[in-house]
């Protein structure tokens, strides 16, 4: 059975570590929102009798882990970004995995090289297109966003969101810091407004006519559409997947990793192995709308229905290590402002 547990319950979550590790259960920190992995967790306790507790956590999660250390009852941590993912690893709260399983389902690309971490599923940075107001074909790359045909007609949400710093990131692995610093400059100034709201605002802004194209991840069409107040946003573009020059389409992930205390670290492993399988890589990609990572998992009928795409084949473990130079270079433009 699957408990869902909020910050006030960690107290007594908390408490359990005190007894013989005996139950069979996996306890995790996460900060994916509970309705987006409960029926997941439900399905493996279903197959294999094995609990999983699950605490959200909207902030702080690498200082619980220090502040925890060997106590922590945390066995598994799930978080979205690269940049996240890697500043766990980098904060000594992990450990590393190793499973034939894992190295088998995970493609390199999309696991730390140590095997701190592992992506469970993909998100796309794409663009989102009025239907009305640009043609198709008109953009294909993310260079093009820094053309002059783009002159006051992109919205996007803040230059320093992990996101956004993401994909500057691996602007800087594909073009280097000058190449990558030119075109952040000549994004900005084609910005319609001030960067501001999340990646939904974007789509609301082309809805309501303030710029034509937006840049966003690809699961937020699934979230509009499921919405009766934003489905007309969502019938008001479609979805593009520039590429990189040389290169393909931007990848973000959702991950999973094992902390250093991992008090039921069998089970654990059991749990992130059985995440790596076709069966859950699908069933979690249809819930958040995003991309199975697994080679041969397919993407759900909706997430299909927008098209084929090439993926960026970069290491997103290059793209984590540059959050810092990114976040530089963003301020050094002044790209919010």
């Amino acid at each position: 059975m699957l408990k869902t547990l909020r910050s006030c319950a960690l107290a007594s979550f908390a408490a359990s570590v005190a007894a013989p590790v005996l139950a069979e259960e996996v306890n995790i920190y996460s900060y994916r929102q509970p309705e987006l992995v409960a029926p997941l967790f439900a399905e493996f306790t279903k197959e294999t009798g094995v609990d999983v507790n699950v605490v959200f956590l909207k902030k702080g999660m690498i200082e619980k882990l220090v502040a925890e250390g060997k106590r922590s009852p945390a066995d598994l941590v799930l978080t979205v970004d690269i940049s996240r993912l890697n500043n766990i690893v980098d904060a000594g709260v992990t450990q590393a995995v190793e499973s034939e399983t894992l190295s088998a389902n995970i493609p390199a690309e999309y696991r730390d090289p140590a095997g701190h971490w592992f992506g469970l599923t993909a998100r796309a940075r794409v663009v989102y297109a009025s239907r009305e107001r640009v043609k198709d074909g008109e953009v294909t790359t993310y260079e093009e966003l820094a053309s002059d045909n783009w002159k006051g007609r992109i919205c996007t949400r803040s230059g320093t969101n992990a996101y956004n710093l993401a994909l500057t990131s691996a602007m800087i692995v594909h073009h280097g810091a000058a190449g990558a610093k030119t075109w952040l400059k000549g994004v900005k100034g084609n910005l319609a407004r001030k960067p501001q709201g999340n990646d939904r605002a974007q789509v609301k802004a082309i809805f309501a006519g303030e710029c034509d194209i937006a840049i966003g991840n690809n699961y937020y069409m699934k979230k509009m559409l499921s919405n009766p107040e934003q489905v007309a946003w969502a019938d008001s573009v479609r979805i593009i997947f520039p590429v990189f020059e040389g290169g393909g389409t931007h990848l973000n992930l959702a991950g999973v990793a094992l902390t250093k205390a991992a008090p039921h670290k069998a089970d654990a492993v059991k749990l992130m192995e059985w995440l790596s399988s076709s069966k859950a890589q699908e069933f979690y990609a249809e819930q958040n709308g995003e991309y199975p990572v697994k080679v041969g998992s397919k993407p759900s009928k909706l997430v299909a229905s927008w098209g084929d795409f090439k993926r960026d084949a970069i290491p997103l473990v290059e793209v984590a290590k540059l959050r810092g130079a990114s976040l530089k270079m963003t301020e050094e433009v002044n790209f919010d402002e």
